[in-house]
């Protein structure tokens, strides 16, 4: 299976260019995972909750029968971030795209800093689907800070976390990210996005650097802290099955719940 990332910087409140380069890149990519950034159909740092509903659409809407067409045409399945409105709530949202269509959408569940102003937090549990008979998982950017988060995925048998970020902390998703493959024995495709945004006097510069992380926690593909990238990797998911440290011990059922504080 070839799994890759588009790096780029979504511009904030162009929602046509936004969900164009998308598009492209499901085009350009001989990939058959491909994962874009958080929120990158609206751009991410909004001046106000009204700007981040008038950027918002619902799934299914504009920009997924967009994605799913190029995804038929590509053969590409995508996983990208994207403002989903709701009914009157909001969430930030990842939806997973094929060429038979939308296959399922990941609300965020650990919201990041003014992100909290304007979304609801997801409430849905973690979501896994299916792709070519293998088990894939995503987060969303702060979900990496949790190590709950991906162990749930884990204990559901995935073997693929698919990981759409906007980190702006320098270093910590690209760290966590290959610690949370290693302890877990997971490939982990974390896409993040670069640039600045600026609303009034603040401003947000976000770290780039999307990289794909095997089970043993090696880089396998890295992008460079600024420009645009689409790249992949060819990777054989059953690497991730095995969950043995020693032929004594194994991640999973070595576990002790039991003594574990909820």
């Amino acid at each position: 299976m070839k799994i890759g990332f588009f790096q780029f910087a979504p511009s904030i409140g162009n929602v046509d260019h936004n969900r164009t380069r998308l598009v492209e890149a499901l085009l350009q990519t001989d990939a058959d995972l491909l994962v874009a950034p958080e929120l990158s159909v609206s751009g991410y740092y909004f001046s106000s909750t009204a700007q981040a509903r008038e950027l918002a659409e619902p799934i299914p809407g504009p920009t997924t029968d967009a994605l799913s067409e190029a995804s038929a045409k590509s053969g590409c399945t995508i996983v990208t971030g994207i403002a989903e409105l709701a009914g009157e709530q909001l969430f930030n949202s990842a939806v997973v795209i094929g060429p038979e269509g939308i296959i399922g959408t990941y609300r965020k569940i650990h919201l990041f800093n003014e992100e909290k102003l304007h979304f609801t937090p997801g409430s849905d549990g973690f979501f896994s689907f299916d792709l070519q008979g293998v088990k894939i998982g995503v987060l969303v950017c702060f979900d990496h800070m949790f190590p709950e988060a991906a162990r749930s995925l884990a204990l559901q048998g995935v073997q693929i976390i698919c990981h759409p970020s906007n980190l702006v902390l320098p270093e910590y998703g690209q760290l966590t990210s290959r610690v949370r493959a290693f302890e877990n024995r997971m490939f982990w495709v974390l896409t993040n996005r670069w640039g600045t945004e600026t609303v009034g006097e603040k401003s947000l510069t976000f770290t780039g650097t999307s990289q794909v992380v095997n089970p043993r926690g090696r880089i396998l593909i890295r992008a460079e802290t600024a420009g645009d990238e689409i790249s992949a990797v060819e990777v054989d998911p059953k690497e991730s099955l095995d969950k043995h440290i020693t032929e004594y011990n194994h991640l999973l059922n070595d576990r002790r719940p039991e003594f574990y504080f909820t």
